[in-house]
């Protein structure tokens, strides 16, 4: 997945090979092994590159010892992931005290629109703790759901929503909208188990 991505980045900037080589300090030819996934780069070659390409480096970290599917490859999920985007945070509200009901918690992220309704509201808070193992209902649904508009990005996912960038659709859509997606095998098992998908059985 790691080379997948490098190589999509570096020509969606319209970089060479061998400029991308050179910022780098290594030859062409390691660098097309490392696009074709034949091998990875070291930590600190990733730094370099990312640098080269001006890009933060971060996301492509957690890209590491990570596979494509057939499915992922076809439908050109490397284009779909924000590889230039990290979360934001603010201090503006300084320290909340921490509920005994989520004692582990290590941050506290404030709600500040509605996108995210009606699990959570609008200035409410969500307590996150950081190096916990996700509940087997808060796996499967984040890079295997595939918008069938594939101007749409999917950011994340949960249990019972999706977070998705429709900035680059070309259709103007509105609170309400129907959004299409194929889903792979995996997904298809989890929201036919999870309680907290709703699903309609169509007869054709």
């Amino acid at each position: 997945m790691l080379g997948h991505m490098i190589a999509y980045i570096r020509k969606e900037k319209k970089l060479t090979k061998a400029g991308v080589a050179q910022g780098t300090n290594i030859n062409t030819g390691h660098l097309t092994h490392i696009e074709k996934g034949e091998r990875n780069p070291s930590h600190k070659v990733l730094k370099n590159m990312c640098k080269t390409m001006g890009i933060p480096y971060r996301p492509l970290m957690y890209t590491y010892d990570k596979e494509l599917t057939e499915e992922q490859l076809a439908y050109k999920v490397v284009s779909h992931i924000p590889y230039d985007k990290i979360p934001t945070f603010t201090l503006a509200d300084g320290l909340i005290e921490c509920p005994t009901s989520v004692a582990g918690a290590s941050i506290a992220i404030k709600i500040s629109d509605t996108s995210m309704e009606p699990r959570f509201k609008k200035d409410s808070y969500v307590f996150v703790e950081f190096n916990t193992p996700l509940d087997n209902k808060d796996v499967g649904m984040g890079l295997h759901v595939y918008p069938k508009d594939e101007n749409i990005k999917v950011l994340g996912g949960s249990s019972d929503h999706i977070i998705l960038d429709i900035n680059d659709s070309k259709i103007d859509y509105k609170v309400g909208d129907i959004i299409e997606f194929n889903l792979d095998y995996e997904s298809i098992l989890f929201s036919t188990a999870s309680e907290d998908v709703k699903k309609e059985y169509i007869r054709k």
